[in-house]
């Protein structure tokens, strides 16, 4: 509905989170133009008529249907953008064809009543964050043409009086937006009489704070309603009666503590979350059109007594307290409990009397598809619960305290789609027998966090159409069980299975035959070290059709030189980080797109030509987090030119006792790694060989030179004789 701000209720159904179960314990700009210097008024023509054709241009390239730039506004298809310019006021030399005007962001500070005098054709006008603290009384005077009206983020608090008189002249206004110019019912009500003709309203972020039969009085056609983030903590009776064609009501972000009475009959989508809701009683035996209910994250204790007919189709019940309490120990607590609600309206005073143990499903549920009871205190759910909701297709019990959960007769519905059981207790899972082929619908089962050890045998293979199963953080093993385990989780013939995640299970080494008959494309085994036992080989029977592999901290590279991959060959997506892989992994085929090599041991790059081949496919990579060697680098070129490393700002390699990141480093490795490169040996005979070989000629020479006198002089010493 409008303003309801992106909440969609498919996506509230079934949403993702961590953490344990919640609830088991208590609770660039102008401005008009100055006289300026002489040289400044006469600039070069060509200059400016140069800037405006490179600026059509550009807009011409990009899509945009710009026909003109006028005072610093664009014209486009019969309208003027002036959004943002620092105007202070309506410009007065726009087509007077124009049909929408848009100012947002100027600081106009008071629409005057020449100020749209010169635009009669107007039909939508938006005035968003102008500051406007006054709107004079015939500012809209020969603007009958009008339908849109946006006032948001203004000061019209102020002077509403003078608002209230000029809204006279919108005799043809559908959609009227008053949020946040800080309001109160008062002032709504003299702004809204004059303009009976209104088809959807908003008043969002203002200081409302009940409301009563005279807010919205004659207004017959309102269709659409937002009362969102304002400080309503009642509604009288009556307040809406008039409202005979409204569809949508939002009244989210409010300090509503009850609705015990709700008779609202022609509404289709009502929200009411982020209030202080205890109770939801629609009133008994009428019609109701209502099709969206959200009461999500308020403070009701007891399902809700929902209305009849069976027409709502979702109903959003997210982080209350709600729970059903008939089976647990109430001793200080009657059987017969009952709650009673005085109501009254006018001289008419009634008394509504609610059973407080009343497991029943309160209101018509046969038409409900979307159910949302996630982040409250259940602890089980009643016999016959799920019974009677033979169209639900998505169903959210995540984060609840629910310890064990049995599947009766004709439970769960066959039109269920989607089951999200996570964040539980669950340590037991039962399926009445004969059960097994009554999950035809079922395509997404999240059982992930919870204190399973197994599961019902053959309920995923019986589930013809179950496509994603989520076991992860469960203590589990897969089929067939390994020694000392009772329980395992049979996988095998799961033919429709395409998604598995079994993250943080602590599980075996996993066999081949685990995954047998199954076609995933996508798995998830991270955080369970030794289920590969150092290699890829159990996942032989998977590795045709996998496309997305996560093997996260799964202790591989461990005694193994190079783990192959070449036999994966339709994998896009590959993450290895936090293992202990000491070179880089063999990839096959052209499809990777995606490789995180993060948190391992790796010391070098794959060699050039391995470099080229992955970087005609690679749109991703991370390197990070791993002692690079900067002399082992030979195929950093190649990942550099294709722009995909995504963590470069955070790659580093050592030098001798440097550390050097390689954003900073050339295309090739150091000069210094020229001397690394070279053998040892070689290096130390180069060195001294030239060196001996000197050694060798002076002693020679010496030898030479002297030999005569020496022998002379060692024979005197020794008195040998001499021969002369």
């Amino acid at each position: 509905m409008p303003g309801e701000e992106g909440r969609s209720p498919a996506a509230r159904a079934v949403e993702e989170g961590g953490g344990g179960p919640r609830g088991c314990a208590p609770r660039s700009r102008l401005r008009p133009r100055e006289p300026a210097a002489l040289e400044m008024e006469l600039l070069p023509l060509w200059l400016c008529l140069g800037f405006h054709f490179l600026t059509l241009e550009w807009r011409n390239q990009s899509g945009m249907a710009t026909a003109a730039s006028q005072g610093g506004c664009e014209l486009v298809d019969g309208g003027a953008d002036c959004r943002g310019r620092n105007l202070e006021a309506v410009p007065a030399d726009l087509p007077a064809s124009s049909r929408r005007l848009l100012l947002d962001a100027n600081p106009l500070g008071t629409l005057w009543n020449h100020s749209l005098g010169r635009y009669p054709a107007l039909e939508s006008l938006s005035l968003r964050g102008c500051r406007l603290e006054r709107i004079g009384r015939a500012a809209f005077r020969g603007q009958a043409r009008v339908r849109s009206l946006a006032l948001p983020d203004n000061r019209l608090g102020e002077s509403y009086r003078d608002a209230a008189a000029a809204f006279r002249g919108l005799r043809a206004l559908r959609t009227l937006d008053l949020s946040g110019n800080a309001l109160t019912e008062d002032m709504v009500a003299a702004l809204l009489r004059p303009v009976a003709s209104l088809e959807s309203l908003a008043l969002a972020r203002n200081a409302i704070m009940r409301l009563d039969e005279s807010v919205f009085e004659g207004l017959r056609r309102l269709r659409e309603l937002d009362l969102q983030r304002n400080y309503i903590f009642e509604i009288e009776a009556g307040a809406f009666d008039g409202l005979a064609g409204l569809r949508r009501l939002n009244l989210a972000y409010n300090n509503l503590p009850c609705i015990v009475d709700f008779r609202l009959t022609q509404l289709r989508v009502l929200n009411v979350s982020y209030n202080a809701l205890e109770w939801f009683l629609a009133a008994g035996g009428a019609a109701f059109q209502l099709e969206t209910l959200d009461l999500s994250h308020n403070q009701l204790l007891f399902f809700p007594l929902l209305p009849g007919c069976g027409r709502l189709r979702t109903l959003l019940l997210r982080d209350n307290l709600l729970g059903f309490y008939a089976r647990l120990d109430n001793a200080s607590a009657p059987r017969e409990a009952v709650a009673q609600f005085v109501l009254l309206d006018g001289n008419e005073t009634r008394v509504r009397t609610v059973r407080l143990w009343d497991e029943a499903a309160a209101g018509d549920l046969g038409g409900l598809r979307v159910l949302d009871l996630s982040h409250n205190r259940f602890r089980y759910l009643p016999d016959g619960f799920l019974r009677a909701m033979p169209a639900l297709a998505r169903l959210s019990l995540r984060r609840n305290c629910l310890a064990s959960l049995h599947f009766r007769p004709r439970e769960p519905p066959a039109a269920l789609a989607e089951l999200d059981l996570s964040h539980n207790l669950l340590a037991e899972l039962r399926v009445a027998p004969g059960l097994r082929g009554r999950l035809p619908g079922l395509r997404a089962f999240n059982l992930s966090s919870n204190r399973l050890a197994g599961v019902p045998a053959g309920l995923f293979a019986a589930a013809a159409n179950l496509s994603a199963v989520d076991l992860s953080h469960n203590r589990i093993a897969l089929c067939p069980a390994p020694r000392g385990r009772a329980a395992c989780v049979d996988l095998r013939n799961a033919a429709a299975l395409r998604s598995l995640a079994l993250e943080g299970c602590g599980l075996p080494p996993l066999q081949e035959q685990a995954l047998r008959g199954t076609a995933l494309t996508h798995l998830d085994l991270s955080g369970n070290r030794g289920v590969l036992n150092g290699s890829v080989g159990a996942l032989r029977a998977v590795a045709a059709t996998l496309q997305v592999l996560a093997l996260r901290n799964v202790g591989l590279g461990r005694g193994l030189p190079e783990l192959d991959l070449t036999g994966f060959g339709s994998l896009r997506d590959l993450d290895l980080s936090g293992n202990a892989l000491r070179a880089f992994p063999r990839l096959g085929g052209p499809a990777l797109r995606r490789l995180d090599l993060r948190g391992n041991r790796l010391t070098a790059l794959p060699r050039s030509a391995v470099a080229e081949r992955l970087a005609r496919g690679l749109r991703t990579v991370y390197l990070s987090q791993n002692p690079y060697d900067c002399c082992g680098l030979d195929g950093w070129a190649a990942l550099q030119r294709l722009h995909a490393v995504a963590d470069l700002a955070a790659v580093t390699c050592s030098l001798s006792s440097k550390v050097l990141r390689l954003a900073e480093l050339p295309g090739g490795p150091p000069r210094d790694c020229r001397w690394e490169r070279v053998d040892t040996g070689l290096l130390y005979l180069v060195l001294v060989l030239p060196s001996g070989l000197t050694l060798l000629v002076a002693g020679t020479v010496l030898s030479l030179t002297f030999r005569k006198p020496l022998l002379r002089l060692i024979k005197s010493r020794c008195r040998w004789p001499s021969v002369y």
